[in-house]
């Protein structure tokens, strides 16, 4: 063999190690990623979810709103990612506990009976002014947070939560998802909004709870596509309301937003 070829067969070998160690390397911040994304939804290999969906207002059967069916769309390639199965449920068939699977729900309160339990018993802080029970007016379907309060300007600023909420302090919990907002549209923008973000996500809040208030701008024009970050309201969600002063006349105060049924 003569040095030539020999350099030849040299600059092969090296080429060949360093494609294979590049090969690894990706291979490995690749898997180090999955798992990193597997931990925040909470969906190890071959695990389950439920998506829990509402009812659209006035349908006598089960046809799901086009931006719920969007949201799923969006949330399904994250299950796939992780190399979960997820269980499409409705609303008012989800009669269990959370903790033991990953939970994605979707819907406002007034639509969803299994999202007004979740805020009642998760996001205690927030009120919302909707379902039959709603008050008329400007108010109609607007957030209450933590002394704030959230209007919506139909197709021009529609507000939405999205949280990562767990019960209790065992690891093995599973974690669930709110996707709660004054309309279907905004339950897409939201689930669009994590799919952009869920790596900051999880390096912010690990495997902990939050809850997001996101603004959508102008959805008649630019439908889920521009949402911006109003603020972290997970202290205020999270803590329960102050106790409401009675009235002069010794009876309820009356008025202000409230949780539909």
């Amino acid at each position: 063999m003569n040095d030539t070829l020999r350099e030849t067969v040299l600059v092969l070998i090296v080429a060949a190690a360093a494609l294979a160690a590049g090969w690894a390397v990706r291979g490995a911040v690749w898997r180090r990623g999955r798992r990193r994304t597997q931990r925040f939804f909470g969906l190890p290999d071959n695990s389950e979810c439920l998506f829990v969906v509402g009812r659209e207002t006035g349908a006598a059967e089960w046809p799901v709103t086009r931006g719920d069916a969007l949201a799923l769309l969006e949330l399904s390639a994250h299950v796939k990612e992780c190399g979960a199965h997820a269980e499409l449920v409705p609303h008012d068939a989800a009669q269990q506990g959370f903790g033991e699977r990953t939970e994605f729900c979707v819907g406002g309160p007034g639509a969803n009976r299994r999202m007004a339990a979740h805020l009642t018993s998760l996001l205690p802080g927030v009120r919302i002014n909707a379902g039959p029970d709603a008050e008329p007016g400007p108010d109609r379907g607007a957030f209450a947070i933590g002394g704030e309060r959230y209007r919506m300007a139909n197709g021009s600023v529609e507000h939405v939560l999205l949280a990562r909420l767990t019960a209790g302090q065992n690891g093995n919990t599973r974690p669930v998802f709110l996707f709660c907002g004054q309309r279907p549209v905004t339950h897409q923008a939201a689930s669009r909004y994590l799919a952009r973000n869920h790596a900051r996500l999880a390096r912010k809040y690990g495997s902990g709870s939050f809850c997001l208030l996101l603004k959508v701008v102008n959805s008649q024009a630019y439908g889920p596509d521009v949402v911006e970050l109003v603020s972290d309201v997970t202290r205020a969600a999270t803590s329960p309301p102050p106790a409401a002063a009675p009235a002069p006349n010794g009876g309820a105060r009356k008025g202000g937003s409230h949780r539909a049924p």
